[in-house]
């Protein structure tokens, strides 16, 4: 008798694992860096504060929108549960004179 062995297993989890080391990563550090990075290099090209100050701003959102991935996507599942009437409902359509 033969037995059953999953080979692909331990690559699976090996590959999740790998991948949200990198996810980490990326949401932790490189964002973060990346925003800073652009702020200075803005900065320092334009030598003005106009520019820089909506570099900041707009290096705020991005890390902002990166670091807040959980809410936002939970808040896009509500949206489209809420459009689609609920739960999995007519898809947003009007069925009859009492929906409005």
């Amino acid at each position: 008798m033969h037995d059953t062995v999953i080979l692909a297993a331990g690559w699976i989890q090996t590959g999740t694992g790998l991948g949200n080391d990198i996810k980490d990563l990326i949401f932790n550090v490189a964002i973060p860096v990346l925003c800073g990075a652009f702020v200075v290099i803005v900065g320092f090209k334009t030598k003005a504060p106009g520019p820089t100050i909506m570099a900041v701003i707009f290096a705020a959102i991005v890390w902002g929108g990166s670091a807040n991935m959980d809410t936002l996507k939970d808040k896009t599942t509500e949206d489209i549960t809420q459009y689609d009437g609920g739960n999995g409902g007519a898809g947003g359509q009007l069925t009859g004179p009492g929906d409005m």
